[in-house]
Parts: C-alpha cells; sequence; structure tokens
C-alpha cells in the first residue's frame, strides 16, 4: 500500500501456498490465506510492521521474508494520545465544484429531501411492537395500494421506553436518537406515534412541543401531535387498538400520496458511509473508492457522514489535521475522549472492536482495521462533528464532510446515521452481509471479486476489480457515485430493497438500565 510498507496482503482467490515465488519479492514460506500479510524484508522480534505506511504493530518473534504475519504474532500499539494533536493544520485545496448533477427526490418543508416517501410510524416503547407490526402488515396489504406515490409503511421499532433511567445524563442519546429518526427526510414531514401509555418515554417527551411542525393530523382533524395511546379507555380489545392505528395512517398515507418526485441537485443528498464485515481487502479496494465517491460527493455540494469511533480512533491525528476549524478538531477530540471513558467503564478498549471475521480476512488488529476504514472519508476537509444521535440541520450543518460520531456496530451506526438525517447509505464488506435498512437505500459494495459472485444478488457494486486489475479506484468511485443518483431518484432499486431485507433499530443507550 506504501513503499515504506515491509508487508503486502495476498490478493489471490484461495491464497497462496508455501513456495510461491512473489514477483520482485520473496518467496512464501508458509501458506498464506487470501487477504493475508507476508513479510517483504526479514522481521526480526520487535520489529515494526507497517502497512499504510503506518505501524500496525511489533511482532512477538523471528519472521524471516515469505512469513505469514497474522495477529498471533503481533504485539498491537498503544492508542495515540488526545494531547498535542495537529489541529486543522492541513491546508486542503479547495476541491473544484461538481456541477450539473440532478436526482429526482421529495422535497419537504423544512428544506430537506427524500429518496423515497415512506410513512414511519414512532414507537415510544418496546411494548407497543406487537401491536404496530400487526397494524404495519394490515396497511401494507388493505392500504397502500390505494396509496401508489407512497413506498413504504415502517414501524421504529426499538427496545427502549421503560425500564431505563430516564433521567440519567447519558439517557438523551437514545432519546435525540429516535426523535431525529422520526424527522428522517425520508418520511416527508410525517410523524404518526403509537403509545403504550404508562411508559418512562410519554410522547410529550419524545416530541416536546416546536420538535415538529404540528398540521392537521388526527383523524378528527384537531390539530396536535398524532398519537395513538394504547390504554385509552376508548380502545376496547385488540382489534380497536389495530382499527385506530390504521384510522390515523389513512389520514398521514393521503398527504404522502400528494407528493410527486421533482428534479433536485445532487447537493440534497445526506450520504452516510458504513463498512461492516470487514477485511484485509476493505482498505484496498471497496473504501478507497468510497473515499473517492465522498470527494465527488462534496464537490457536487452534498453531505456525506463517516462514523465509528472506534474504527477512526488509530486515526485521530489523521482527522483532526484534515479539521476545516479548531473548533471542528477539538469537537471529535472530544468526542474519542468520551469514547475512551465508556469503554474503560465497561472494562474494554478499543481491541475488543476486531470480531474473528476481521481476523480470518486477514486484519490483525483495530489498528490496521482503522487504517483501512478511514479511507472512507476521502481527502476534503471535515467541516463538522456531531454527538451521538445529534442532527446535521439542528447543528447548522447543510454540506460537506462530517464526522458523525457513532459505535461500530453496523445496526447502532446505521441508526444513528439516520437520526443525522441520512436519506442514502453506502456499506462496504469484505466478509459478506446481507444488511439493509427499512428507512434508506443500502447500496452495498463487495471488497472482493469472490464474494460479489457468490453474492451476486446481494451486492450492487464489485470494487473486487480494482484488486483483479479490472477497474481503477477512480473508475469505481464514479460508479458508485451514478449509482447513488440513480437509486436516489427511484429508477432502481438495491438488492437489499428487493428483498425487503432490513435491520432492526437499536438505539444506543449508555445509561442504566434499572
Amino acid at each position: 500500500m506504501h513503499a515504506a510498507d515491509n508487508v503486502a496482503i495476498v490478493a489471490n482467490d484461495g491464497g497462496l501456498p508455501a513456495g510461491t515465488a512473489l514477483p520482485g519479492g520473496p518467496t512464501l514460506r508458509d501458506k498464506v490465506p487470501q487477504g493475508h500479510k507476508v513479510a517483504l524484508v526479514d522481521l526480526p522480534a520487535g520489529t515494526e510492521v507497517r502497512r499504510y505506511d503506518v505501524t500496525i504493530g511489533r511482532t512477538t518473534q523471528d519472521l524471516p521474508a515469505g512469513s505469514w504475519v497474522h495477529e498471533r504474532v503481533l504485539e498491537m500499539p498503544q492508542a495515540r494520545a488526545l494531547e498535542a494533536l495537529p489541529m486543522a493544520t492541513s491546508r486542503v485545496a479547495p476541491m473544484e465544484p461538481l456541477a450539473g448533477f440532478t436526482f429526482e427526490g421529495y422535497r419537504n418543508a423544512d428544506g430537506s429531501v427524500g429518496t423515497r416517501n415512506i410513512l414511519a410510524i414512532t414507537q415510544t416503547v418496546q411494548c407497543v411492537a406487537g401491536v404496530v407490526d400487526f397494524a404495519v402488515q394490515r396497511i401494507k396489504s388493505e392500504l397502500l395500494p390505494l396509496y401508489p406515490h407512497v413506498d413504504d409503511v415502517v414501524g421504529l421499532e426499538h427496545s427502549y421506553g421503560c425500564g431505563v433511567a430516564i433521567d440519567a445524563p447519558d439517557a438523551v442519546i437514545p432519546i435525540r436518537t429516535l426523535r431525529n429518526i422520526s424527522r428522517n427526510p425520508n418520511f416527508g414531514g410525517e410523524v404518526m406515534v403509537v403509545s403504550l401509555g404508562c411508559e418512562k418515554l410519554q410522547p410529550e417527551r419524545l416530541l416536546p412541543p416546536g420538535t415538529i411542525p404540528i398540521t392537521d393530523t388526527r383523524a378528527d382533524g384537531t390539530a396536535g401531535l398524532d398519537v395513538v395511546c394504547l390504554q385509552d379507555d376508548s380502545h376496547v380489545g385488540f382489534m380497536s387498538m389495530i382499527e385506530g392505528v390504521m384510522r390515523q395512517a389513512r389520514v398521514h398515507l393521503e398527504r404522502l400520496n400528494r407528493r410527486r418526485r421533482e428534479t433536485v441537485p445532487a447537493s440534497a443528498l445526506v450520504v452516510g458511509v458504513q463498512c461492516g464485515g470487514s477485511d484485509a481487502f476493505s482498505g484496498v479496494t471497496a473504501n478507497p473508492a468510497v473515499g473517492f465517491c465522498t470527494d465527488l460527493l462534496v464537490r457536487a455540494g452534498a453531505t456525506v457522514m463517516f462514523s465509528e469511533v472506534t474504527e477512526v480512533r488509530d486515526g485521530i491525528a489523521q482527522l483532526t489535521s484534515r479539521a476545516a476549524t479548531p473548533e471542528v478538531a477539538e469537537a471529535m477530540v472530544k468526542e474519542m475522549a468520551w469514547y475512551d471513558a465508556y469503554l474503560q467503564r465497561g472494562s474494554a478498549d478499543r481491541s475488543a472492536n476486531t470480531t474473528p471475521g476481521n481476523k480470518q480476512g486477514g486484519l490483525s488488529n483495530i489498528v490496521e482495521k482503522a487504517m483501512g476504514s478511514i479511507v472512507k472519508s476521502g481527502s476534503a476537509q471535515i467541516a463538522g462533528a456531531l454527538s451521538p444521535g445529534e442532527r446535521l440541520s439542528d447543528k447548522g450543518i447543510t454540506s460537506g464532510l462530517v464526522y458523525a460520531a457513532t459505535p461500530a456496530s453496523d445496526f447502532i451506526c446505521g441508526t444513528l446515521q439516520l437520526a443525522a438525517g441520512m436519506n442514502m447509505h453506502i456499506f462496504t464488506t469484505g466478509r459478506g452481509t446481507p444488511y439493509g435498512l427499512a428507512a434508506c437505500p443500502v447500496v452495498k459494495v463487495a471488497t472482493r471479486t469472490d464474494l460479489a459472485r457468490r453474492w451476486h444478488d446481494l451486492m450492487d457494486i464489485n470494487a473486487g476489480r480494482i484488486a483483479d486489475g479490472e477497474s481503477t479506484i477512480e473508475e469505481t468511485g464514479w460508479e458508485m457515485f451514478r449509482l447513488l443518483l440513480e437509486v436516489a431518484s427511484g429508477r432502481k432499486k438495491t438488492w437489499a430493497e428487493h428483498w425487503k431485507l432490513h435491520n432492526a433499530l437499536v438505539l444506543f443507550n449508555p445509561a442504566p438500565i434499572t
């Protein structure tokens, strides 16, 4: 990956056997699996192992040239301290604007744009999830066909709302996350709530006055937050609850159905980028291509979010130096420090991030994984930073590259990016995952051709062609950019949309459960 590296990865399907002579390099002393590292020179015990021109560990034993270098023979370095960092020191040259690109989207009253026209039913507590799911299935089968311009109906199910320390300092995170998901651009400004009645997270606390614009949303024509409370005396029996939900849903469906797609600039895209089931190819093929696409989006005036605290923590100096201002750099440091303390409270550290699949795919530790992950952010200046659950527009961010602090968990990261205002999602994977979101299209990118070939009806883009020499990072980045516009316009569906695959919303709740 860099001239100063003393290891390289094996790109060949199935790996390479011992005795293979590498062109211009050593002969393999061991069988090396695909994606795993091989020593290019002798590495005596204690030698710094460098990939991406970054020290990813020190050898714990002598490794002659041609040896297999894996996690069991490496000692992971300590994390970079959060003091004396370069703060907004990189002078990134202004990017040439990219004009003329548009998509067909749904304009919202608050100025945002949806890529889908979806009725979302917000739930204040997990207790109502079964009732809402039953109602949603009936709405889809009985009502949705009557409203052809509405794409879907989704219940915003989650595990929060009661049995929690609702007033604990960190309880604000799950509450504002659910509040801001309800305001996602793909929901068209229509907010409908189902409550049990006795939960700690009351509707007025979730969506206090002034949070959302109030229109005549109730079935009786009165204005106010549209809430169906299952414990109301008016509900006699289960079917009464279902009919109440369906009656209110019809009001919102009628309004959503009046909306039409219209041509909007590419600057209306709010794209979240994420990786999951990562391997050593993630930082070689898919993530660099996403980084190139990120730069294209920023040049077009769009907003791009990258996240996953533990997967960028070891590159914090790269991030703070790229911050547009010292204040943005300080905000990123604050998020890293908060998360370090959060992990420490749980007697864990960043090394807990890497999974067995990551290691099978050639990633020795979180340092190596972070270097391959951070490249998704491209090369633009970082214009802002969000705390978990915060919304871009509430922070005054309307364009550019943004760091949105989230855990690295695929489901929690996706949930928090939805809360921030994401209307399109790019997700890269090397090991493979059928991840999807009901609220937002997810473009899936395979890091390896073998995965793209086997999962041909789950992966939308094969970035493995970069390693095969059949495409370049730039060509694949442009392919992503154009596909995003097609999917955002509704002219194409992702495979996850085609199969209706989606993962549950998972709220990040660092507060106690009582």
